[in-house]
């Protein structure tokens, strides 16, 4: 499995700056919900430190975890993608402290710094394809567990 990509670090330092200067820094308490599927997507997070779960709505009554993010981790992708809405819910795990941006000032900005916008798209398209991995090899864990106990 490939090693997670860390957004702030995978930008060269003049891109970070100018992606830093629209950076706000916000902190969410133990059992905060951060945002819920469905909602509009209209910023993104950087962790600072803390922890968050991913979650997803399996029954009316049930929410499971589909991924845990901490330090350094981008919390958000679906600003960058139509229809600009939450594929997941997401809740704070312990209190949190994170860079919090404004999804139409980043694309601005990107408009602006076509080379920023670049390295962001492709750095962020790494940390999905990273989250996909990970989700498929627990998918398959967990079938693979649940079949033994079926046999």
């Amino acid at each position: 499995m490939t090693k997670a990509i860390k957004l702030l670090t995978a930008l060269p330092s003049p891109q970070r700056q100018r992606l830093m200067s629209l950076a706000r820094e916000v902190s969410f308490p133990e059992d905060a919900r951060i945002f819920e599927a469905g909602g509009t997507a209209d910023r993104f997070w950087v962790i600072r430190s803390g922890a968050v779960s991913l979650t997803q709505q399996v029954t009316a009554h049930r929410l499971v975890t589909v991924a845990g993010l901490g330090a350094g981790d981008l919390l958000g992708w679906s600003w960058l993608f139509p229809p600009y809405q939450w594929d997941f819910g997401a809740e704070a795990f312990s209190p949190v402290r994170a860079y919090e941006y404004d999804a139409a000032a980043v694309l601005r900005l990107c408009e602006e710094d076509q080379q920023l916008g670049l390295i962001l798209v492709r750095s962020v398209a790494e940390i999905l394809a990273h989250r996909l991995e990970t989700t498929r090899s627990k998918l398959m864990e967990q079938y693979s567990t649940h079949r033994r106990g079926v046999l």
